[in-house]
């Protein structure tokens, strides 16, 4: 530890444990706008999907607040080892979940564009998919909150199962654009939703690298990821 004082030491504590609330509130609210988003898609509630977008505001001012204590922690309290690679890790890993709130904001901002479309079978997987993406941010912060490096290594594990998912759907929205082409535009939309739930996915396994990486000082191995089908077409 970087303290040498009962005093200190507490200070560097109350700290730490404000920087990980904050974290805390927004890997909540990015779970919440995830779901909130797939509900609005599903039900074709624009209002619903307006306030998605909106909320995505909070966090953007968690991201800046949580930027704000994990310099004040480097700069006051000077964390070492274990210590220093949390804060750093803290720091990392708000920027990550500012981007998995865009990436909800993302598909709330095409409910409008599908909610006259034909009804898709895709559009009734892809709740499924986001509850995958859900559970792997969530799991990835509950493993940053108790420094389990177990847990974060089980999300990697994860991510292979929502690339295939992903590469399923892009296929069979592919079908449906090649049966009909009255579906493009539709399956267009729906394609970039399921894209970006797999990149919701990508950012907690990287939430969970540096999760492990803060508890116990050595990197993850490289992850194997599916193919994408649309690197393949391009």
């Amino acid at each position: 530890m970087a303290t040498t004082t009962g005093h200190t030491l507490k200070a560097f504590d109350e700290d730490l444990d404000q920087l990980r609330a904050t974290l805390a509130e927004m890997g909540g609210l990015a779970e919440a706008a995830i779901s909130a988003a797939m509900q609005a898609l599903v039900r074709g509630d624009i209002e619903a999907a307006g306030h998605v977008v909106e909320s995505d505001r909070r966090i953007d001012a968690l991201e800046t607040e949580a930027e704000r204590q994990a310099v004040q922690i480097i700069a006051l309290r000077a964390p070492m080892a274990d210590d220093l690679r949390e804060v750093v890790a803290a720091l990392k890993i708000a920027g990550v979940i500012e981007r998995i709130g865009d990436y909800a904001k993302n598909i709330a901002k095409r409910v409008r564009a599908v909610e006259d479309a034909p009804e898709l079978k895709p559009l009734s997987l892809l709740p499924s998919m986001a509850s995958i993406a859900s559970e792997m941010v969530r799991t990835a912060l509950d493993a940053f909150a108790a420094r389990d490096s177990a847990r974060a290594a089980s999300v990697c594990e994860r991510d292979r199962a929502l690339d295939d998912f992903y590469n399923s759907i892009f296929r069979t929205l592919l079908t449906f654009m090649m049966e009909d082409p009255h579906n493009i535009t539709a399956a267009t939309h729906l394609l970039f939703i399921a894209k970006n739930l797999e990149r919701i996915g990508d950012h907690a396994t990287n939430i969970a690298e540096m999760v492990y990486f803060a508890a116990t000082g050595t990197h993850l191995g490289d992850r194997e990821k599916g193919a994408d089908p649309y690197q393949a077409v391009r």
